[in-house]
Protein backbone atom coordinates (compact mmCIF):
# COMPACT_ATOMS: atom_id res chain seq x y z
CA UNK A 1 0.00 0.00 0.00
CA UNK A 2 1.59 3.49 -1.01
CA UNK A 3 1.75 6.39 1.38
CA UNK A 4 0.70 9.35 0.49
CA UNK A 5 -3.08 9.12 1.50
CA UNK A 6 -2.50 8.91 5.26
CA UNK A 7 -4.94 11.86 5.47
CA UNK A 8 -7.88 9.74 3.72
CA UNK A 9 -7.70 6.80 5.77
CA UNK A 10 -10.60 5.32 7.88
CA UNK A 11 -9.10 3.56 10.14
CA UNK A 12 -10.61 0.97 12.11
CA UNK A 13 -8.69 0.57 15.59
CA UNK A 14 -9.20 3.91 17.10
CA UNK A 15 -12.35 3.70 16.81
CA UNK A 16 -12.46 0.53 18.54
CA UNK A 17 -10.58 0.96 20.57
CA UNK A 18 -13.17 3.89 22.37
CA UNK A 19 -15.95 1.87 21.69
CA UNK A 20 -14.16 -1.03 23.86
CA UNK A 21 -12.68 1.65 26.49
CA UNK A 22 -16.35 3.12 27.17
CA UNK A 23 -17.31 -0.69 27.66
CA UNK A 24 -14.25 -1.44 30.09
CA UNK A 25 -15.91 2.02 32.15
CA UNK A 26 -19.55 0.63 31.85
CA UNK A 27 -19.06 -3.01 32.72
CA UNK A 28 -17.72 -2.71 35.90
CA UNK A 29 -21.12 -1.14 37.38
CA UNK A 30 -23.16 -3.24 35.93
CA UNK A 31 -21.19 -6.18 37.11
CA UNK A 32 -21.54 -4.70 40.73
CA UNK A 33 -25.23 -4.89 40.77
CA UNK A 34 -25.33 -8.28 38.79
CA UNK A 35 -22.41 -10.08 37.48
CA UNK A 36 -20.25 -9.35 34.52
CA UNK A 37 -21.66 -10.26 31.12
CA UNK A 38 -20.58 -13.68 30.06
CA UNK A 39 -19.93 -14.32 26.30
CA UNK A 40 -19.48 -18.26 24.92
CA UNK A 41 -17.41 -19.14 21.89
CA UNK A 42 -17.44 -22.39 20.16
CA UNK A 43 -14.96 -23.22 17.48
CA UNK A 44 -15.07 -26.64 16.19
CA UNK A 45 -11.82 -27.65 13.67
CA UNK A 46 -8.74 -26.02 13.86
CA UNK A 47 -8.99 -23.86 11.06
CA UNK A 48 -5.74 -21.62 11.91
CA UNK A 49 -7.57 -18.01 11.10
CA UNK A 50 -10.62 -19.01 13.23
CA UNK A 51 -8.41 -20.20 15.93
CA UNK A 52 -6.95 -16.44 15.78
CA UNK A 53 -10.34 -14.43 15.21
CA UNK A 54 -10.98 -16.75 18.41
CA UNK A 55 -8.46 -15.70 20.68
CA UNK A 56 -8.79 -11.89 19.51
CA UNK A 57 -11.96 -12.15 20.99
CA UNK A 58 -11.30 -14.38 24.13
CA UNK A 59 -8.77 -11.71 25.10
CA UNK A 60 -11.01 -8.42 24.24
CA UNK A 61 -13.59 -9.46 26.23
CA UNK A 62 -11.06 -9.95 29.00
CA UNK A 63 -10.28 -6.23 28.67
CA UNK A 64 -14.09 -5.01 28.71
CA UNK A 65 -14.84 -6.79 31.96
CA UNK A 66 -16.82 -9.62 30.22
CA UNK A 67 -16.52 -13.49 31.19
CA UNK A 68 -15.63 -15.68 28.42
CA UNK A 69 -15.73 -19.33 27.76
CA UNK A 70 -14.08 -21.42 25.08
CA UNK A 71 -15.52 -24.56 23.67
CA UNK A 72 -13.32 -26.36 21.20
CA UNK A 73 -14.60 -29.14 19.22
CA UNK A 74 -12.90 -31.19 17.19
CA UNK A 75 -13.62 -31.33 13.31
CA UNK A 76 -15.53 -34.89 13.33
CA UNK A 77 -18.09 -33.71 15.80
CA UNK A 78 -21.64 -34.08 14.09
CA UNK A 79 -24.37 -31.56 13.62
CA UNK A 80 -25.89 -33.13 16.08
CA UNK A 81 -23.77 -32.88 18.77
CA UNK A 82 -23.18 -29.38 18.01
CA UNK A 83 -26.70 -28.37 18.05
CA UNK A 84 -27.39 -30.33 21.66
CA UNK A 85 -24.41 -28.15 22.50
CA UNK A 86 -26.46 -25.05 21.88
CA UNK A 87 -29.39 -25.98 23.26
CA UNK A 88 -27.38 -26.51 27.17
CA UNK A 89 -26.11 -23.34 26.38
CA UNK A 90 -29.39 -21.61 26.02
CA UNK A 91 -30.59 -23.24 28.41
CA UNK A 92 -28.33 -21.51 30.80
CA UNK A 93 -29.06 -18.80 32.33
CA UNK A 94 -25.49 -17.61 33.49
CA UNK A 95 -24.82 -17.57 29.65
CA UNK A 96 -25.89 -14.03 27.48
CA UNK A 97 -24.13 -14.50 24.38
CA UNK A 98 -23.05 -17.51 22.61
CA UNK A 99 -20.97 -17.23 19.43
CA UNK A 100 -20.00 -20.56 16.62
CA UNK A 101 -16.82 -19.28 15.21
CA UNK A 102 -17.35 -19.65 11.30
CA UNK A 103 -16.50 -21.63 8.80
CA UNK A 104 -17.81 -24.58 10.29
CA UNK A 105 -16.97 -27.86 8.72
CA UNK A 106 -18.66 -28.90 5.07
CA UNK A 107 -20.78 -31.78 6.89
CA UNK A 108 -22.54 -29.12 9.07
CA UNK A 109 -25.02 -26.98 8.17
CA UNK A 110 -24.42 -23.34 8.95
CA UNK A 111 -28.29 -22.16 8.68
CA UNK A 112 -29.58 -24.50 11.35
CA UNK A 113 -26.51 -23.32 13.31
CA UNK A 114 -27.64 -19.58 13.24
CA UNK A 115 -31.08 -20.86 14.17
CA UNK A 116 -29.96 -22.86 16.94
CA UNK A 117 -28.79 -20.64 19.11
CA UNK A 118 -31.80 -18.32 21.02
CA UNK A 119 -32.18 -15.24 19.34
CA UNK A 120 -31.74 -13.40 22.60
CA UNK A 121 -28.08 -14.88 22.99
CA UNK A 122 -27.55 -14.45 19.17
CA UNK A 123 -24.94 -11.69 19.59
CA UNK A 124 -23.36 -12.43 16.06
CA UNK A 125 -27.10 -10.57 15.00
CA UNK A 126 -28.00 -13.11 12.20
CA UNK A 127 -30.99 -15.31 13.42
CA UNK A 128 -33.93 -14.66 11.07
CA UNK A 129 -35.48 -13.03 14.39
CA UNK A 130 -32.83 -10.50 14.82
CA UNK A 131 -32.48 -9.88 10.73
CA UNK A 132 -36.48 -9.43 10.97
CA UNK A 133 -36.44 -6.99 13.90
CA UNK A 134 -33.96 -5.09 11.97
CA UNK A 135 -35.73 -5.12 9.10
CA UNK A 136 -38.67 -4.12 11.25
CA UNK A 137 -36.85 -0.73 11.78
CA UNK A 138 -36.85 -1.86 15.43
CA UNK A 139 -33.06 -3.74 15.83
CA UNK A 140 -31.64 -5.53 18.62
CA UNK A 141 -28.63 -7.55 18.40
CA UNK A 142 -27.25 -5.88 14.56
CA UNK A 143 -24.66 -8.32 12.82
CA UNK A 144 -21.75 -6.99 13.80
CA UNK A 145 -19.71 -6.10 11.04
CA UNK A 146 -22.22 -4.17 9.52
CA UNK A 147 -22.85 -2.48 12.98
CA UNK A 148 -19.42 -1.38 13.56
CA UNK A 149 -19.51 0.05 9.81
CA UNK A 150 -22.11 2.69 10.80
CA UNK A 151 -20.52 3.14 13.93
CA UNK A 152 -16.98 3.84 11.81
CA UNK A 153 -18.80 5.78 9.19
CA UNK A 154 -20.38 7.96 11.92
CA UNK A 155 -16.89 8.67 13.71
CA UNK A 156 -15.68 9.55 10.44
CA UNK A 157 -17.96 12.28 9.43
CA UNK A 158 -19.96 9.99 6.78
CA UNK A 159 -23.55 11.52 6.18
CA UNK A 160 -25.63 9.28 4.75
CA UNK A 161 -29.30 10.84 4.48
CA UNK A 162 -30.09 10.75 0.83
CA UNK A 163 -27.20 9.54 -0.41
CA UNK A 164 -26.58 7.05 -2.62
CA UNK A 165 -24.88 3.59 -1.08
CA UNK A 166 -23.72 0.96 -3.18
CA UNK A 167 -22.93 -2.60 -1.57
CA UNK A 168 -21.36 -5.22 -3.50
CA UNK A 169 -21.76 -8.46 -1.87
CA UNK A 170 -25.38 -9.62 -0.84
CA UNK A 171 -24.07 -12.03 1.93
CA UNK A 172 -26.45 -12.39 5.23
CA UNK A 173 -23.26 -11.58 6.79
CA UNK A 174 -22.52 -7.90 5.89
CA UNK A 175 -24.20 -7.15 2.56
CA UNK A 176 -28.08 -7.41 3.27
CA UNK A 177 -28.15 -6.47 6.90
CA UNK A 178 -25.78 -3.51 5.62
CA UNK A 179 -28.43 -2.30 3.18
CA UNK A 180 -31.01 -2.54 6.11
CA UNK A 181 -29.17 -0.23 8.00
CA UNK A 182 -28.65 2.17 5.87
CA UNK A 183 -32.15 2.25 4.75
CA UNK A 184 -33.59 2.68 8.25
CA UNK A 185 -35.78 5.57 8.92
CA UNK A 186 -32.94 6.67 12.16
CA UNK A 187 -29.52 7.92 11.90
CA UNK A 188 -26.89 6.89 10.20
CA UNK A 189 -29.50 4.93 7.89
CA UNK A 190 -32.08 7.42 5.16
CA UNK A 191 -29.52 6.35 2.69
CA UNK A 192 -30.52 5.28 -1.08
CA UNK A 193 -29.00 1.93 -1.39
CA UNK A 194 -28.28 -0.53 -4.21
CA UNK A 195 -27.08 -3.75 -3.71
CA UNK A 196 -24.77 -5.12 -6.53
CA UNK A 197 -23.72 -8.83 -7.02
CA UNK A 198 -22.35 -11.86 -9.39
CA UNK A 199 -25.52 -11.16 -11.48
CA UNK A 200 -25.35 -7.71 -12.25
CA UNK A 201 -25.14 -6.48 -15.77
CA UNK A 202 -22.68 -3.70 -15.55
CA UNK A 203 -21.79 -3.23 -12.17
CA UNK A 204 -19.10 -0.21 -12.97
CA UNK A 205 -22.16 2.17 -14.57
CA UNK A 206 -24.10 1.79 -10.89
CA UNK A 207 -20.54 1.98 -8.65
CA UNK A 208 -19.73 5.27 -10.47
CA UNK A 209 -23.01 6.54 -9.03
CA UNK A 210 -22.24 5.85 -5.03
CA UNK A 211 -21.23 8.66 -2.67
CA UNK A 212 -20.58 5.31 -0.13
CA UNK A 213 -19.25 2.03 -1.67
CA UNK A 214 -19.32 -0.71 0.74
CA UNK A 215 -17.31 -3.62 -1.31
CA UNK A 216 -17.70 -7.02 0.79
CA UNK A 217 -18.22 -9.75 -2.06
CA UNK A 218 -14.44 -11.69 -1.21
CA UNK A 219 -12.61 -10.91 -4.45
CA UNK A 220 -9.30 -9.53 -4.61
CA UNK A 221 -9.12 -5.62 -5.87
CA UNK A 222 -12.21 -6.19 -7.88
CA UNK A 223 -13.11 -2.24 -7.64
CA UNK A 224 -10.91 -0.68 -9.50
CA UNK A 225 -10.64 3.57 -9.66
CA UNK A 226 -12.70 3.41 -12.99
CA UNK A 227 -15.35 2.09 -11.12
CA UNK A 228 -15.64 4.71 -8.70
CA UNK A 229 -16.52 8.73 -9.04
CA UNK A 230 -14.40 11.65 -7.17
CA UNK A 231 -15.28 12.28 -3.56
CA UNK A 232 -16.39 8.59 -3.28
CA UNK A 233 -16.22 7.21 0.95
CA UNK A 234 -15.02 3.47 0.59
CA UNK A 235 -15.24 1.06 2.86
CA UNK A 236 -13.63 -2.31 2.17
CA UNK A 237 -15.02 -5.14 4.02
CA UNK A 238 -12.93 -7.38 1.91
CA UNK A 239 -10.02 -10.11 3.44
CA UNK A 240 -8.08 -12.30 0.69
CA UNK A 241 -4.74 -13.94 1.05
CA UNK A 242 -2.75 -13.32 -1.85
CA UNK A 243 0.46 -15.10 -2.86
CA UNK A 244 3.76 -12.73 -2.85
CA UNK A 245 6.74 -14.11 -2.69
CA UNK A 246 8.48 -10.90 -1.26
CA UNK A 247 6.04 -11.56 1.91
CA UNK A 248 7.41 -12.73 4.81
CA UNK A 249 4.51 -15.76 5.15
CA UNK A 250 4.43 -15.69 1.40
CA UNK A 251 1.17 -13.68 0.97
CA UNK A 252 -0.21 -10.71 1.55
CA UNK A 253 -3.71 -9.39 2.85
CA UNK A 254 -5.50 -7.29 0.31
CA UNK A 255 -9.50 -5.83 0.31
CA UNK A 256 -11.80 -6.25 -2.44
CA UNK A 257 -10.74 -2.61 -3.58
CA UNK A 258 -7.65 -2.19 -5.53
CA UNK A 259 -6.50 0.69 -2.83
CA UNK A 260 -3.81 1.90 -5.09
CA UNK A 261 -6.05 3.19 -8.30
CA UNK A 262 -8.88 4.34 -5.89
CA UNK A 263 -7.56 6.09 -2.97
CA UNK A 264 -6.57 8.60 -5.07
CA UNK A 265 -10.70 9.27 -5.79
CA UNK A 266 -11.28 8.89 -2.84
CA UNK A 267 -12.58 11.19 0.04
CA UNK A 268 -12.16 8.96 2.62
CA UNK A 269 -11.51 4.76 2.26
CA UNK A 270 -10.68 2.24 4.68
CA UNK A 271 -7.26 0.53 4.68
CA UNK A 272 -6.80 -3.99 4.26
CA UNK A 273 -5.51 -4.57 6.95
CA UNK A 274 -6.56 -2.18 10.14
CA UNK A 275 -9.96 -0.87 8.67
CA UNK A 276 -12.91 -2.49 9.66
CA UNK A 277 -11.87 -5.24 11.14
CA UNK A 278 -11.17 -4.26 14.77
CA UNK A 279 -14.60 -2.43 14.37
CA UNK A 280 -16.12 -6.32 14.15
CA UNK A 281 -14.73 -7.29 17.31
CA UNK A 282 -15.16 -4.34 19.09
CA UNK A 283 -19.16 -4.85 18.04
CA UNK A 284 -19.40 -8.48 19.39
CA UNK A 285 -18.49 -7.39 22.64
CA UNK A 286 -21.10 -4.17 22.56
CA UNK A 287 -24.10 -6.69 21.67
CA UNK A 288 -22.76 -9.36 24.41
CA UNK A 289 -23.16 -6.14 27.08
CA UNK A 290 -26.43 -5.76 25.09
CA UNK A 291 -27.43 -9.33 25.38
CA UNK A 292 -26.81 -9.01 29.28
CA UNK A 293 -28.92 -6.52 30.18
CA UNK A 294 -31.68 -7.62 27.97
CA UNK A 295 -31.47 -10.82 30.14
CA UNK A 296 -30.87 -8.95 33.49
CA UNK A 297 -34.16 -6.91 32.76
CA UNK A 298 -31.48 -3.71 33.61
CA UNK A 299 -31.85 -0.67 31.61
CA UNK A 300 -28.91 0.93 29.55
CA UNK A 301 -27.77 2.56 33.17
CA UNK A 302 -27.61 -1.08 34.66
CA UNK A 303 -30.66 -0.40 36.62
CA UNK A 304 -33.39 -2.86 36.96
CA UNK A 305 -36.80 -1.92 35.15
Amino acid sequence: MSSGHEEKLMLGKPVAASVIEQLASEIPGFAGKHRPPRLTVIIVGEDPASQVYVGMKVKTARKCGIDSDLIELPATTSEEELLGRLDLLNEDVGIDGILVQMPLPDHIDQQKVIEGISPDKDVDGLHPFNIGRLAADNPRLVPCTPLGITVMMDHYGIETSGKHAVIVGRSLLVGKPMALLLAMKAEGGNATVTICHSRTFDMASITRTADILIAAVGRPKMITGDMVKEGVAVIDVGINRVEDDSAKKGYRLVGDVDFETVAPKASLITPVPRGVGPMTVAMLMKNTYLAARMALGADDDGEPR
